[in-house]
Order: structure tokens, then sequence, then C-alpha cells
């Protein structure tokens, strides 16, 4: 029966491989359930909330991914944008209900995109460039999160942010959470954020830092629409909508554009077969997560340690989906280490290492190409804005490609994106 859902012998692979496929994607990628709640509650969104709503958008878009389109590549609330969750609610000075309705109509927008070529056509609007620039932007600003969380990194009167008390117990478990995380990732050992994170915990619990009040309970009851979608649209959060769903497309697309490459799934001209279906799986993952509690889902790059492991089908998707819904009678022990910043903290630095690869690929040589990825990775962090780094990056790349007589190089799309964000940060300054 497996091998007839999911095309086993067709894909040149069996029960076994993907089992252990499915296991090692999941050890590559569990730690999310522990990172996502400690950054949301922050925000103000009850733990137990997030922690069930990550699980639930992380089984929904797995599953579909799975039985849909058939493809080893697992979807979870994404990294960097449950960071600029929480500073958008600083920020608009909203209730996360607010936030949450603008992820809601984000993963509305982004199911449409996905059942037209619209979705097709926005992407190759936008060039490499800014692409590249927004997720590194999005590195950068995750990896400062972690280090302020941490205490490695502390306000300052004078220069803004100073280095913090190294010798202070927190700082300290963090400095070697980072290290002995940096040796497993520098040596390819499979889990090696999630070891990283269990190590650290153990070492925390040794000295005090880490309260366990239990091990394994019933799940928490899940919470259904905690959103405010009203006030999405009475305070002008159309800035944030479209950061979030940029993101979300760029992040997926080239999340599956990368797995499937390494798998052998793209055809000769391009195309990845069963697109629209893989698409869903993250819109319908988005949209669902909204009305539970979380942030914007994606396609995970640890899907790629699955793949290296011999995954090839929706089986071992089938396998992690299984594994995070089992995740949810630890809400105990997740609880307790999402509390401690130490554990959690060194996650974020390292994932936004991995962010930054892209930058290779920025035309450095060439300084309108390069001056927008540049403002983007620089206000990203600084403004605490991911909709304020894609905004300058949308605003100074067709105004220097006019100015420079490569106008025609650019795409429609862009000038009329361009003249939006003038206007938004004119005359709706802070949304």
């Amino acid at each position: 029966m497996l091998n007839k859902w999911f095309r086993l012998n067709e894909n040149h692979t069996n029960v076994k491989t993907e089992l252990l496929a499915g296991v090692t994607t999941f050890l590559t990628m569990v730690y999310i359930v522990v990172v996502n709640p400690a950054i949301l509650s922050s925000a103000g969104v009850p733990f137990d909330q997030v922690f069930m709503a990550t699980i639930i958008a992380a089984v929904v878009g797995t599953l579909i991914m799975a039985f849909a389109a058939n493809y080893p590549i697992a979807i979870a609330p994404g990294m960097g944008l449950n960071a600029y969750f929480v500073t958008e609610v600083v920020q608009q000075d909203v209730s996360y209900s607010v936030i949450l309705g603008a992820v809601f109509v984000s993963g509305i927008l982004f199911v449409l995109l996905s059942l037209t070529s619209l979705r097709k056509t926005l992407i190759t609007a936008i060039p490499p460039s800014l692409k590249y620039g927004i997720t590194s932007g999005i590195g950068l600003f995750i990896a400062f999160l972690g280090l302020r969380m941490s205490g490695i990194i502390v306000p300052s009167e004078e220069t803004l942010v100073t280095l913090g008390d190294l010798t202070a117990k927190g700082p300290l478990l963090t400095v070697f959470g980072l290290f002995f995380t940096l040796v497993l990732i520098a040596r390819n050992v499979t889990g090696g954020l999630f070891i990283g994170m269990f190590v650290t915990g153990v070492i925390g619990l040794f000295t005090g830092q880490l309260q366990l009040e239990g091990f394994i309970d019933a799940p928490p009851a899940p919470v259904f629409w905690d959103m405010d979608l009203g006030a999405v649209f009475s305070n002008g959060l159309y800035t944030v909508i479209f950061a979030f769903l940029l993101v979300t497309i760029f992040d997926t697309t080239g999340t599956m554009i990368g797995v499937a490459e390494q798998a052998g799934f793209i055809r000769k001209d391009g195309s990845l077969p069963r697109a629209r279906a893989a698409l869903m799986a993250d819109a319908s993952a988005t949209t669902v997560g909204a009305m539970f509690g979380t942030s914007p889902s994606s396609a995970y790059i640890e899907s790629s340690s699955g793949v290296a492991a011999g995954g090839r089908t929706g089986l071992t998707t089938l396998v992690v989906a299984l594994l995070f819904i089992l995740s949810m009678f630890f809400a105990p022990v997740v609880g307790a280490v999402s509390g401690l910043p130490a554990i959690t903290a060194p996650v974020l630095i390292i994932v936004g290492c991995f962010m930054m690869g892209g930058l290779a690929k920025v035309n450095w040589g060439s300084f309108d190409d390069a001056f927008p990825a540049f403002i983007i990775i620089l206000s990203m962090p600084l403004t605490s804005s991911i909709a304020t780094g894609i905004s300058f990056g949308f605003i100074t790349y067709p105004l220097l490609k006019l100015v420079t007589g490569k106008g025609k190089e650019v795409h429609w799309m862009l000038y009329m994106f361009a003249v939006i964000f003038i206007l938004q940060m004119v005359f709706f300054p802070g949304h």
C-alpha cells in the first residue's frame, strides 16, 4: 500500500530508507517546537497556544506535502518571520491578535497566488540581489535577536548596544551552547542543532538555570481564531502583510528548488513537477497556523538532511508529521526549555549564519545591484523591521537602475512597489 501511495519503486527507494530519512529530517528541525514558542511568547502569545499552533501548522503543511505533492520536504513555522512578528507587535503598538490577522491575510493571498501564474511572475520580477539581500538581512536580524535574548549583547546609552557580562550564568551557558553546537555542525553531525540544545539544557538543569516540573503530559488545548482581522485594516498594516507574503514566497520557493535539485526532481527545462501542490502545502500551513496562533510557515531547508539520508517521497514527510504529533505530549519539557534563552539563542545565531549564504551570489561589482542588497541587510537588524528593509531595497533598486540607464531591465511591478513604499513611508510612517 505504501509503495502504491508514494511510488517508492518509481523513485528508487524503500520503506526502511524513507523511515530513516523522516527521522533524520525531524531531528534537524524539531528545534522549532522549542524556539518558536520561546520567541512568540515574548510578544504576549500564550506559550501553550504557540506550542500547539506550531505543531498543527507543521503537521498540516507536511501532510499536504506528503500526499498531494509526494515530496520529502517538511513544512513548519519559519525562522525570521517569528522574530519579525514580535517586533511588529511592539512597533505597531497593537495586540498579537492583530498581527495574527495580518499573517492570516497573507496566508489567504499566498493560497490565491499559488492557484495562479502571478506567483511565478512575482518571483521572476524581483531580481536576485533583492532576494538574497532579504534572506541575508533576516539572517542578521535573528542572529542579533539571539545575542540580545541571551545577554551576550546588552543595551548601552553611549553606543546603543555593547558586550554583556560573559561571566554571568546566562551568557556563559549560551557561549558554551554556541561553541558546542558549532562543533557538531562543523562535523556534519545529524541533528546537531537539536543535540546542542539538549546538552545545553542538561547543563542548565545541573546548574539550576532550568527548572523541570515534568516530562510527559496531555497536549494543551489548542486555541482557535484568536485574531483581530478588522484591526489589521484599521491600522493600515498593508506593508506588514506584504512583508509576510513576500518573504514566505521567496523562502519557500528557494528551499523547494534547492531540495528538489538535491533529490533530482528538477526537469531538464528547469521546472518542478507538482509545484502547485507543493506551494499549496506551505500556503495552507501559514493560513491554518494563523488560525491557531503562530507566524507564517515555510518549507525547511533542513529537509535536505533527509534527502541526503535517501528520502525521495512523501513517506519521508509523513514520518516527520507523525513525529511532530508525538511531540505534543512533551509540552512540560518544551515549556521549561523555551524559558531559558541560553538554550534557544545559539540556534538563532547559527541559523542566521546559514541564511547569509546567498550573499556570495550578489553581483558586488555592480553598484546598482550591490547597494540595494546592502541597504536591506543593514537596515533590517538596525530597525528591527523586515518590512523596512524590504522597502529600502525596493525603492533604491529601480531608482539606481533608472539613473544608470538600465531602467528597461526593471520589471514594471518593481516601479509600482517603489511608489507604494515611498507613499507608505511618507504618509503612514511606522506602518
